[in-house]
């Protein structure tokens, strides 16, 4: 649990021009505290407390702004961005080295049971207001611009800017 503390803090450090040192990312990073509170709220999804893991994860969107299901998979050095406002639904699949800003969803496009929720690949960077919805997957490199929905699967490396995709 500590290492992953240690990596959260370093990608906020790493990711944020704006963070100065280890103890004010620890003290006043929402993002970093929804992560933290989603960590253990996963923990306890997973070892079928699951009404305590709902009640302990809306207490932290509570808190933080930030609403991430207990049952979503994460990633290690996830970092979010000036948090308020971001969504990410209970079956989606977030990689590593990802890193979303304020009022992004990842979201379902229908309602029902099985997978509704995106798959983020590894080293994404998806910007403000955008909203990933769906059963699609984002591959390995890509970065979402602002404000775009999306709701097609994207291939590695790519932008995507205004529902177009573009090679980087």
């Amino acid at each position: 649990m500590f290492q992953f503390i240690k990596e959260d803090i370093s990608a906020a450090l790493r990711q944020d021009p704006a963070a100065r040192n280890w103890l004010e990312v620890l003290l006043t990073y929402p993002g970093v505290h929804a992560v933290w509170g989603y960590r253990i709220s996963h923990f306890l999804w997973r070892v079928k407390l699951k009404l305590l893991a709902r009640i302990y994860s809306n207490w932290v969107r509570a808190v933080t702004g930030i609403e991430i299901h207990p049952a979503a998979k994460i990633g290690r050095r996830f970092f979010i961005d000036h948090g308020m406002g971001v969504v990410i639904g209970a079956t989606a699949v977030v990689g590593e080295d990802v890193m979303i800003y304020h009022d992004v969803t990842l979201g379902a496009r229908t309602g029902g049971s099985g997978k509704r929720h995106p798959t983020i690949g590894n080293n994404v960077v998806i910007g403000a207001g955008a909203r990933v919805l769906g059963d699609i997957s984002i591959g390995d490199g890509v970065k979402i611009n602002a404000n775009v929905v999306v709701t097609k699967s994207v291939p590695a490396r790519t932008m995507v800017d205004s529902s177009e995709f573009f090679a980087i």
